[in-house]
């Protein structure tokens, strides 16, 4: 008998979406129309079971039917239907993290909107998105075509120790153009010289401004020594041992460079991330240099070189381009 009265319930659901009338039948009192009824669903769902006095972790339809009772369905198959309907599916969830800074959405406006004023005037404000990249000699697990079955596609190791290199790289936001250097590690000399050669680079420029994340060494006095006087609305942390002051061997200049710091644990507002992305898909993974580290990185200085100059295809790629 309950087969037969949720059979004639579908029935009935299917004849007044037919006549464009469901809305109306499933709805009200509480909601006037299905996309505020789907807000009110995802509203409940993105929440935690716990929240509602249940000790699942996770939603049942039994539990969401009986949380949102002004659905008035009587059957789990019900419910299931009308979330299909709603667009809402059962999913494999992602690992997330979200930024712990306060003033995240300060610092994501205070970047925003100082690279709307460079983009008027690109060649005088040059805005640039810096980072790090760490890569090693033994090439990395990834995915490539191989016979089906049990064969599998090799990281082919050596036996030597190993070794790791460092990239430091900025991207012009606007051209995609890349300078970059690579080196054993990334230290106090590194950045600073790093400086110099983007003033090299950008030799017209009035100020160059260069986002980075909250790595403390790019804000060491030493390495904000060369730059013209900084500006940061949110101070960097830095350790407590550290001088506040620069050091008697600092370089002192007035590079026209300002920095703009990230929120704290929010790679993904740093489009270069996708650039080192890139590097891994085309050179990194499962790579067959591991007895030649010097054929490495001169691979990866190729690689890098194709933008030394505008590219539209990075720009892409990153999701910088406005097209």
């Amino acid at each position: 008998m309950a087969g037969l009265i949720d059979t004639r319930q579908k029935e009935l659901q299917d004849f007044w979406y037919e006549k464009g009338e469901a809305e109306s039948l499933l709805f009200p009192p509480k909601y006037s129309d299905a996309a505020e009824a789907k807000t009110a669903l995802l509203q409940t769902i993105r929440q935690a079971p716990t929240n509602f006095d249940y000790t699942c972790s996770r939603w049942t339809l039994d539990m969401l039917a009986e949380t949102c009772s002004w659905l008035k369905l009587n059957s789990p198959s019900a419910l299931s239907q009308l979330l299909k309907r709603l667009g809402i599916r059962y999913k494999r969830g992602r690992e997330y993290v979200h930024s712990p800074d306060p003033n995240y959405q300060a610092k994501v406006n205070l970047i925003k909107s100082t690279r709307f004023r460079a983009r008027l005037e690109p060649e005088r404000y040059p805005f640039l998105y810096l980072d790090e990249l760490t890569y090693y000699r033994q090439p990395s697990v990834s995915r490539a075509y191989e016979e089906r079955g049990k064969t599998q596609p090799l990281a082919r190791r050596s036996h030597h120790s190993n070794t790791h290199a460092r990239v430091l790289g900025a991207m012009n936001a606007e051209t995609g153009q890349v300078t970059y250097c690579q080196r054993s590690k990334t230290n106090i000399p590194c950045l600073v010289n790093f400086w110099y050669k983007l003033r090299q680079d950008y030799p017209d420029a009035e100020r160059i401004y260069i986002v980075v994340d909250n790595w403390p060494l790019h804000f060491h006095p030493d390495v904000l020594a060369p730059l013209q006087e900084q500006n940061f609305p949110f101070p960097p942390r830095l350790p407590g041992h550290w001088s506040t002051e620069p050091s008697r061997k600092a370089k002192a200049d007035n590079l026209p460079i300002q920095l703009l710091s990230l929120p704290t644990y929010a790679s993904w507002l740093n489009p270069i991330e996708k650039l080192w992305r890139w590097l891994k898909q085309d050179i990194l993974h499962l790579h067959r240099q591991s007895n030649d580290w010097q054929q490495l990185k001169q691979r990866v200085e190729q690689f890098l070189n194709r933008f030394s100059e505008d590219s539209p295809a990075l720009l892409r790629y990153t999701g910088l381009s406005p097209v």
